[in-house]
């Protein structure tokens, strides 16, 4: 395949649901409050992570990262997607293509090692309190907060780039919403072995790595937890990582619901599995930063201070 094949692919077209006009309506309706409840949600706890001076320590840092990633992952995406769902032939550009496969690779990556450094922060917290305000400095803490975007955005450039220096000569119909990367591989014309190795060994460093440093952090924790005299003690200690041992069950359980389900060999089972696979992928990406900011707001008594204080000097200035 020569080199100036690789041109010959200039702009790709998103299947999505169009052969479901009626569906894509209601997900246009359904879709777009979810997305103002991320950015309302979420921007509301960056504020409250910046301005309140109670809430200026590391799991708070790690919170406001957390929030502010969850803004640019789902604004890489759901743009297009709400765009796709009122145009009736849903174009893209390749190089378009490339950034909002880059900007969600990106963020998919940097949460997996920003909730891992969460939990070094809880363990740490609950493990060795004595040590918190050495181990956790801002000397620790914010390099850690910039090692999981650094991660995050180099394992994005090198999976990116392995797939638009494929050639792209033939049809160009991804069947998704958004550029997925894997959609977007089916459609090159060449061997795609090296982007397959090269995202397995990624996937297991930034999901299987992850995902063991956290149980294993959670087992020393809830070790430590047990050890407490007092039901209230153990009850107090336990509300502290809650919040965040909720998210990486909903973070992790969707993933992991997502690539666990067997694959139905059945040509019209197949098309049925396609809608569903590529519907699970669009609430994979609204549901769980739309549920983080709930569920950190819910759970902890701090923010929801925060919070109240925020909204009554907002109503104060007004």
């Amino acid at each position: 395949m020569e080199v100036t094949n690789q041109s010959a692919v200039t702009e790709f077209v998103l299947l999505g649901l169009s052969d479901q006009p009626t569906l894509e309506k209601t997900f246009f309706v359904l879709i777009s409050l979810m997305y103002l409840v991320i950015l309302l949600g979420n921007g509301v706890l960056i504020l409250v992570t910046v301005f309140d001076f109670h809430l200026h320590t590391p799991m708070y840092f790690f919170l406001g990262n957390l929030s502010f990633l969850d803004i640019c992952y789902t604004t890489s995406s759901i743009p297009l997607v709400l765009d796709g769902f009122l145009t009736p032939r849903k174009t893209i550009f390749f190089s378009g293509c490339a950034v909002q496969m880059f900007l969600s690779f990106a963020m998919g990556a940097t949460e997996c090692v920003l909730l891992g450094m969460m939990a070094f922060d809880r363990y740490v917290a609950i493990c060795n309190p004595l040590r918190y305000s050495v181990i956790m400095s801002k000397a620790g803490y914010v390099p850690m907060a910039a090692g999981s975007w650094v991660a995050g955005g180099t394992n994005s450039l090198v999976q990116t780039s392995l797939a638009v220096q494929l050639p792209f000569c033939g049809d160009n119909v991804i069947n998704h919403f958004t550029c997925e990367i894997l959609a977007v591989l089916k459609l090159a014309c060449a061997d795609i072995s090296i982007n397959v190795i090269s995202m397995e060994v990624a996937n297991v460093i930034f999901l299987g790595v992850p995902v063991l440093f956290i149980f294993v952090s959670y087992i020393f924790i809830l070790t430590t937890i047990l050890r407490i005299p007092s039901a209230e003690g153990r009850r107090k200690t336990f509300s502290t990582c809650s919040a965040h041992l909720t998210v990486v069950v909903i973070f992790y359980g969707t993933i992991l619901f997502m690539y666990a389900k067997p694959k139905s060999k059945d040509p019209l089972e197949a098309d049925k599995q396609d809608v569903s696979d590529k519907l699970i992928s669009l609430f994979y990406g609204v549901l769980t930063p739309m549920l983080n900011p709930i569920i950190y707001s819910l759970r902890n008594k701090d923010v929801k201070v925060a919070v109240k204080k925020l909204l009554s000097q907002k109503c104060f200035t007004q």
